[in-house]
């Protein structure tokens, strides 16, 4: 025989079965709010009908998140404030939060990460480990719970956890009977707890997409699974059909993503509705889209080295120019300033403009900053403009929690 290369109690890693915990909070922003609300000395909103809404004075709000007891009056996310309040006069409504949110999303996610190192947060409020190292099947879900109870205890608020053998049964896992509960979709389980579930309840399967299979008769993922593939590709293509085809019958094969690619430049543009020949119009919406970017750069804690800035005539063609800064920077009348004196470069000032944009590029984390001698005096005025601009932002978490939620309701 042969000897073994390898010494005795080598691991052959191909051959370890995967654990992948799926992590979801609870109702995330309801109970995130409820949490602050519990610190500051009052009442648990989580136990009588509740709801987060952007500006809770405002009738014309819509709700962007519901208590327990709220659902079960019919209150949902998207319910227009008033009518909520028809259904319930006696309703709740606090003011969302998303700094706060944020804070709590990084709690969680910092106890997820000390069960273990392979993590890919999913959203704000979900995130996947791979276990397949740290546990056995026979232990996995006396440590989902361990973990789940942990998050309870030190941050005060409930998540679901999931426990399959790839990511997509521990999503479906982590949907299971809710709030705080461990439950188990292994590949052996696929027959007894997913086939049953309607069509709707498969990951990916939104809505447009259901409609399509229920009208063929299509009513459980069972069903989905046992379809041939020539038939679900006349319904939804070849591509989708055939993701489709292996999620409905357990399979999914993409890993733990530990690291997602940063962006390589960020960039923003105005469209006008009719064409624009007058420079104040002009100046005004580069402005604009100017903000947007070096508001985009800071919230992500980047600095850039290069701006360019393009135009769009009537005809289609697009004249653009770029231009390499002394160092890197988030400041708006830095990024702004460049792309002025850029404009005038490559537009005559007469002909008609469709569309003005402008992007950064060459990010950096870099912080340090070298003073200089020449800087703008006004360079103190500047940042504290962005400081408030960027707190004015944060007051539009109103419409990024409803378009959140939105999409995970239509997944």
């Amino acid at each position: 025989m042969i000897p073994s290369p390898y010494p005795e109690d080598f691991v052959y890693l191909h051959f370890v079965p995967r654990i992948i915990f799926h992590i979801d909070v609870n109702s995330a922003f309801l109970s995130w709010s409820a949490v602050k609300l519990v610190r500051e000395g009052q009442p648990d909103i989580r136990l009588v009908p509740s709801v987060v809404s952007g500006d809770p004075s405002d009738r014309r709000s819509i709700i962007t998140a519901a208590s327990i007891p709220a659902k079960k009056m019919g209150i949902k996310t998207a319910t227009p404030v008033t009518m909520a309040l028809r259904i319930c006069p006696t309703l709740v409504i606090v003011r969302g939060d998303w700094e706060w949110y944020k804070q709590c999303s990084e709690g969680f996610i910092s106890i997820c990460r000390r069960y273990s190192p392979v993590l890919q947060q999913f959203s704000i409020d979900e995130c996947f480990i791979d276990m397949s190292l740290r546990c056995k099947a026979d232990n996995a879900v006396e440590l989902a719970t361990q973990l789940k109870d942990e998050i309870k205890a030190q941050l005060g608020f409930t998540v679901n956890v999931g426990v399959g053998s790839n990511k997509l049964l521990a999503k479906m896992a982590s949907d299971f009977e809710k709030p705080d509960k461990v439950h188990t979709l292994w590949e052996s389980e696929v027959r007894e707890k997913m086939w049953p579930l309607p069509v709707r309840e498969l990951l990916w399967v939104g809505k447009k997409t259901e409609a399509r299979l229920t009208a063929y008769g299509i009513g459980t993922i069972g069903d989905l699974a046992k379809l041939g593939m020539g038939s679900l590709t006349r319904l939804v293509g070849q591509k989708f059909a055939q993701q489709l085809h292996e999620n409905a019958n357990g399979r999914d094969d993409s890993p733990v993503e530990t690291e997602v690619a940063e962006a390589k430049s960020y960039s923003a543009e105005r469209t006008f509705s009719k064409d624009l020949t007058d420079p104040k119009d002009i100046d005004r919406a580069l402005f604009n889209v100017a903000c947007i970017v070096a508001h985009r750069i800071r919230r992500d804690d980047f600095r850039a080295s290069t701006v360019s800035v393009f135009v769009k005539y009537k005809d289609f063609t697009v004249s653009q120019k770029q231009t390499s800064l002394g160092q890197p920077t988030d400041v708006t009348a830095v990024i702004l300033n460049e792309a002025r004196r850029m404009l005038g470069e490559v537009w005559d000032g007469v002909t008609p403009i469709r569309q003005v944009g402008l992007g950064v590029s060459k990010l950096t984390h870099e912080s340090a900053i070298q003073m200089s001698l020449f800087e703008d005096p006004k360079m103190d005025y500047y940042r504290e403009w962005d400081r408030q601009f960027d707190e004015q932002r944060s007051n539009y978490e109103d419409a990024k929690m409803l378009a959140y939620e939105r999409k995970k309701k239509d997944e």
